[in-house]
């Protein structure tokens, strides 16, 4: 078995050690004799996206974005589009989650047109959230709660046919109103949370390499690992939010 994974726009979306994800997700296929191929895919270079199994788009600053379009506008916004509705599974974080969106408007009233994939939207905000926080993923989502870092000042709201990725337990999540955090839209994973998040979220991680392995293969199982390390720093930090909290 094997897993084809495409780092898309390492070179400029790669905030709070993103890239760990990849590592995290290459590591825990080799763990259990599964091979990977990463494929980087900065600005300016080309590929069939359609050919991969998992895509991860990492986090940037606004202006990082706003560099990235004319790149996405010359074709890759439609081959983005025609991965996600043919199933390819995506993992995208905080500035990718919302490059995936309609549009961001920043708190002075300027808007910033994306590719509008997922029918969600950003409005910026003079006020950022940040700090660690938890949420808990929606039972389609495989259900396990997640510890991440979150460092936003955009605000995302979902509109019909994206249902979030979870609900906040501690923190802000998507625009800390409505209680929700992240966007799930077919096999899209979008959320806003940086720390990597994979290496201390091995549930999360393996219900995504899980949902790649089954759309490729049809069916799938993972054998289970030793995730004691894992755990630890998980449930270490889960509590001490949680006393933050109350």
């Amino acid at each position: 078995m094997e897993l084809k994974i495409c780092h898309l726009y390492p070179d400029v979306l790669n905030l709070y050690g993103d890239r760990g994800d990849i590592i995290s997700l290459c590591k825990r296929l080799e763990w259990r004799g599964i091979r990977s191929e990463v494929t980087r895919l900065p600005i300016g270079e080309k590929a069939d996206l359609g050919r991969f199994d998992l895509i991860f788009i990492g986090g940037g600053q606004d202006f990082e974005q706003q560099v990235l379009l004319e790149d996405l506008h010359r074709g890759k916004d439609a081959e983005i589009r025609a991965a996600v509705e043919d199933g390819v599974t995506f993992l995208t974080i905080c500035g990718g989650y919302q490059m995936l969106g309609s549009y961001y408007e920043t708190f002075d009233g300027k808007r910033c047109d994306f590719i509008g994939v997922l029918d969600l939207y950003t409005v910026g905000s003079k006020e950022r959230m940040i700090g660690n926080y938890s949420f808990r993923c929606e039972e389609a989502s495989g259900g396990s709660t997640v510890v991440g870092f979150e460092n936003h000042s955009g605000r995302t709201w979902l509109g019909s046919g994206v249902q979030p990725l979870g609900k906040v337990l501690t923190g802000c999540g998507n625009n800390g109103k409505d209680g929700t955090e992240g966007a799930r839209y077919k096999n899209v994973f979008g959320t806003y949370s940086h720390g990597p998040l994979l290496p201390k979220n091995p549930e999360l991680c393996d219900f995504l390499l899980l949902t790649a392995l089954q759309r490729r293969y049809g069916s799938a199982e993972l054998s289970p690992l030793d995730d004691t390390p894992e755990r630890s720093a998980h449930d270490e930090m889960l509590t001490r939010l949680t006393r933050q909290a109350y």
